[in-house]
């Protein structure tokens, strides 16, 4: 393959809202969205593929720890904690670019709690705890401002 192929041509210092963004949905599952197995290592294998946003469906699960599935089916569970881990690993190994974390929250407070925890310990110093208060998209970093970052987007 050429070499050339995996460099990037663009312009990356424009606004984030000025770019398509590749992103999974139900990155979580590995089949179809009422049977089949939520997976962590799912998460690995889109962002080594070039995915930049990946969703996180977060619910109360036992022991006061928040899970991943898709909810009102019969696909399994897996801990928030374990698909947080498998995405700080390979978030950024094929790529420097930001990671988008689209979570669709359907945790009590409690639960929630514990998620923001997670999220501060695993990513560290990766997560942009920034908070883009303008209504003005022509104020958001560009791609280049958050290379190596964590977004969070609920």
């Amino acid at each position: 393959s050429n070499p050339l192929h995996r460099q990037v041509h663009q312009d990356m210092q424009q606004p984030l809202c000025h770019y398509f963004i590749a992103s999974s949905h139900n990155t979580y599952l590995s089949g179809d969205q009422l049977l089949s197995q939520s997976r962590a290592d799912m998460y690995a294998r889109v962002l080594q593929a070039g995915c930049r946003c990946v969703e996180v469906d977060c619910w109360d699960g036992p022991d006061g720890e928040p899970v991943v599935h898709h909810g009102y089916t019969l696909t399994s569970k897996i801990l928030f904690r374990d698909v947080a881990e498998t995405i700080n690993k390979y978030a950024f190994i094929k790529n420097e670019f930001p990671v988008i974390l689209s979570i669709e929250n359907h945790c009590s407070i409690q639960q929630q709690k514990k998620i923001a925890q997670y999220l501060k310990e695993i990513f560290g110093d990766k997560l942009d705890l920034s908070c883009v208060s303008t209504g003005d998209p022509r104020q958001l970093p560009s791609p280049q401002d958050l290379k190596g970052k964590i977004l969070v987007k609920v």
